[in-house]
C-alpha cells in the first residue's frame, strides 16, 4: 500500500496534535524523523512501507526547519519498528504489568529497562507516568511519602520539557520509586473502608462531630460535645470520630517499612495512651 500525500497531510495533522496533547512543546530533527515513521507505520502496519520513503520526505519538507532526509536515516527509523507493540494486545499488557512488578520487586535495572521499551516502541509517556503516580501511592505510599511527589513532579517536569530530554525526569522518578520502601497500606486501608460502607451503607454522622451551623443543629445542640485537640496537650484527645456501629474499628494497619514504621509507633503510643486513662476513669469511677 502507497502512502499518498493526501493520506500524509491528514495524519501529519494528526500527530502534531497528539503531540501537542502530551505537552511537547518543540521537537529534533531525528526525533521528529522517527516518530512520524513510527506514528505511519503504525497506521500501516507492515505493508506501510511501500512509498513510505517518499511520503516522509513530504513531509518533512512540508514542516520545514528539519534535517535532511537520506535513505539511511530512513532505513535506521524503520528498524525502530521491531519494537512496536500492540497497545491494546497481550504484549503491551506485559510490559506495562513486567514494568510494574519491577518497581515493586525493587529491581531499579529491570524497571527501567521496560520503561525504556514502552518508550521505545512509541507509548505515551504521560500513560508511563501515570502509572508510575498510581504506583507511589499504591506500592510505596506511607513508607517514603515523598514518592508520590516525585512521581507528580516527573510528570510535571515531562510536560515541561517533552522529549527527547523528558526521559530524564522519568528514569529519575523510576529509580526512586524503585528502590524506595514499599507499603500498600493506602490499598489495604481504603478497601477495609469501603468493605464497611458496602455492609452497612450510609450511617449516621456522630452528633458531637456535625456542625451546628443551621437552626436545627443548634436546637439539637450538635458539636457541643466535640473536643478541640489544639486544647489538649500533645494536640491530642481520646474521641471517638467513627459511627455508633463502627465504634472501635481499625482500618488502618501501619507496616514497619521505611516512614511508616514511625506512623505505627506513634499510633501505637497513643493507643496505650488512651487505653490507661480510659483505666484511669474506670478507677475513679469505682472508687
Amino acid at each position: 500500500m502507497t502512502v499518498t500525500a493526501d493520506q500524509l497531510g491528514r495524519d501529519a495533522q494528526e500527530f502534531l496534535r497528539f503531540k501537542r496533547a502530551m505537552g511537547i512543546a518543540y521537537w529534533r530533527g531525528e526525533f521528529v524523523l522517527n516518530s512520524f515513521v513510527r506514528f505511519v507505520a503504525q497506521r500501516w502496519g507492515e505493508h506501510g512501507e511501500v512509498g513510505l520513503d517518499e511520503a516522509i520526505t513530504r513531509w518533512c519538507t512540508r514542516v520545514g526547519g528539519r534535517k535532511a532526509v537520506t535513505p539511511a536515516v530512513i532505513e535506521e527509523a524503520l528498524q525502530r519498528r521491531t519494537l512496536l507493540y500492540d497497545k491494546a494486545g497481550d504484549e503491551h499488557y506485559g510490559v506495562v504489568s513486567a514494568f510494574i512488578k519491577s518497581m515493586r520487586g525493587t529491581d531499579p535495572d529491570a524497571a527501567v529497562y521496560w520503561m525504556a521499551r514502552m518508550l521505545e516502541a512509541g507509548e505515551d509517556p504521560l500513560f508511563v507516568l501515570r502509572r508510575m503516580v498510581i504506583f507511589a501511592a499504591e506500592d510505596v505510599g506511607l513508607a517514603d511519602p515523598q514518592a508520590l511527589s516525585v512521581a507528580v513532579a516527573a510528570l510535571e517536569a515531562f510536560r515541561l520539557v517533552g522529549l527527547p530530554e523528558g526521559f530524564l525526569p522519568m528514569t529519575e522518578a523510576v529509580l526512586y520509586l524503585a528502590t524506595a520502601p514499599k507499603s500498600n497500606t493506602a490499598l489495604t486501608t481504603y478497601a477495609a473502608a469501603k468493605a464497611d460502607i458496602d455492609e452497612h451503607g450510609a450511617l449516621p454522622v456522630p452528633d458531637h462531630l456535625r456542625p451546628a451551623s443551621t437552626p436545627l443543629g443548634k436546637s439539637l445542640h450538635w458539636g457541643a460535645a466535640y473536643q478541640y485537640p489544639h486544647d489538649f496537650e500533645g494536640h491530642y484527645v481520646r474521641q471517638e470520630h467513627l459511627p455508633e456501629a463502627l465504634r472501635g474499628r481499625r482500618y488502618y494497619d501501619p507496616t514497619e517499612s521505611g516512614r511508616e514504621r514511625a506512623v505505627k509507633e506513634r499510633l501505637e503510643a497513643l493507643r496505650a495512651q488512651d487505653s490507661d486513662d480510659a483505666g484511669g476513669e474506670g478507677g475513679d469511677k469505682g472508687g
